[in-house]
This record gives C-alpha cells, structure tokens and sequence, in this order.
C-alpha cells in the first residue's frame, strides 16, 4: 500500500497565500503523475492542478495564473503554491497518485487538508 499525507492547509484571507505539501511513504515504485484535487460537501471531486514526473503540468482554468504545482519526485512529494486566494477556493484538497510498480499503482489519496479563505 502506499499512503499519502497532506500538510499546509487553513484559515487565510482573500488575497493570502498557502502552500500545500503532500508525501508518499510506503511500497513507492516510480512515480507517474500527482496532483491535488478538491471536494466539497455533496460534490465530485474535481482536478486543481497534475504533474508527471517528466514536469507536465495541467491546471483547472479557474487556477490558472495563481496556483502552482512542483513535485521531488526521489522523495515522492508533491507541492501546491496557493496564491492570490478567494473565497471561491475554500474546499478540502485531496492528494493523489499514480506510479509504475509491479503491485501497487493507484491510483491513491490522501485523507485531504482543509482549505478555507475568508472575504
């Protein structure tokens, strides 16, 4: 198995920034993409930003410009750069990943941090 715990997220205001950090322990192959997600209450769980290992990158158009995603894939941790926030971003954010691995590929989650951004 492999697990995934999120950090960074909170209580900011419009305008503020946060930095989101997610790392991998356990049967860790080679990483393929991570990326975070977000969900609220009764809602799908929706993309906010991937990257694959090779440094490709995709963005939901509502975070274009705002967010930004890196990752060490040696460690494996992946990183979301929250700036510029509104209200309109508060949600929990999931962690995600998939690797190459002989058993274990994923896609996994994280249990999700909370992000909330006061007006």
């Amino acid at each position: 198995q492999v697990h995934l715990v999120e950090s960074g997220g909170g209580l900011v205001h419009t305008g503020g920034s946060l930095r989101l950090s997610c790392v991998a322990s356990g049967n860790i192959g080679s990483v393929k993409e991570m990326g975070w997600y977000r969900q609220a209450p009764g809602n799908q769980r929706i993309l906010v930003a991937s990257i694959t290992a090779g440094g490709n990158t995709n963005y939901a158009d509502s975070v274009k410009g705002r967010f930004t995603i890196s990752m060490d894939a040696g460690e494996p941790t992946v990183y979301l750069h929250m700036s510029s926030l509104r209200p309109e971003d508060t949600d929990v954010y999931y962690c995600r990943m998939t690797q190459y691995h002989s058993i274990w590929i994923g896609p996994f989650w994280g249990q999700g941090t909370q992000v909330t951004v006061s007006s």
